[in-house]
């Protein structure tokens, strides 16, 4: 139960983290002035694009290995 809860609150998350990354990319590309202003605005938002990359990442990985138990999910039974 716990763990369908969970799931369903980070994909909530990352949906919305999702959806202000494109708010923020059209802010930067449509409303910014200057050059430089839009080229250190996507610099910044290319940052957290990795962040939230490896967030989601180390999410899955930590839901995977907790599914699966430890080392990895290999379980050496025999």
């Amino acid at each position: 139960m716990f763990g369908k809860i969970k799931k369903v609150f980070f994909t909530g998350v990352f949906g919305v983290l999702y959806i202000s990354f494109v708010a923020q990319l059209v802010y930067v590309l449509g409303w910014m002035n200057g050059i430089e202003n839009k080229l250190m605005g996507l610099a910044m938002l290319s940052l957290e694009w990795l962040v939230l990359i490896a967030a989601r990442y180390l999410s899955k990985r930590s839901s995977n290995s907790a599914q699966h138990g430890s080392f990895g999910g290999h379980n050496r039974r025999r």
